[in-house]
């Protein structure tokens, strides 16, 4: 499981250092693609797998289906870390999520996400004044704290 949140700057090459306690459970290849929210999703590869299946179960008659699984799909690439722990992140996906110097790694459960540092704060910010909003809606998804 992935969780926490930590600041890591990229370097002129798209280089990205992942947090030390992230990279033995992502593995030694994982999946990175475009995520929601303008940042980037990070797969290890059995996780990846669970998410092919999810898609592949969409009904593909539905514009919305197709749509969400070619912007998913085209967006994925598959990357290691070098001996430094760096994951060199795609120039198509580091335009995506806006990423230049700063970024903010963070640890979500079953994946690791990437934001630009600025993009995060906003987000952050903006959800943060929802959160009790946000959670007495989940309510409707049978969770309870």
């Amino acid at each position: 499981m992935f969780m926490g949140e930590f600041q890591h700057s990229m370097d002129d090459k798209g280089r990205l250092t992942i947090p030390s306690k992230f990279r033995e459970s992502l593995g030694a290849s994982f999946v990175v693609t475009r995520g929601l929210d303008q940042c980037l999703f990070v797969y290890p590869m059995e996780e990846w797998a669970l998410m092919e299946q999810k898609l592949k179960a969409l009904p593909m008659m539905k514009a919305d289906a197709r749509a969400f699984s070619r912007f998913f799909f085209s967006g994925a690439t598959e990357c290691e870390l070098d001996k430094q722990g760096r994951v060199n992140l795609p120039a198509n996906l580091r335009d995506y999520a806006k990423l230049d110097k700063d970024c903010v790694v963070l640890g979500v459960s079953s994946r690791v996400e990437i934001w630009c540092k600025d993009t995060w704060e906003q987000y952050f910010n903006q959800s943060e004044e929802a959160f009790n909003d946000i959670a007495e809606k989940l309510v409707d998804f049978n969770f309870d704290l």
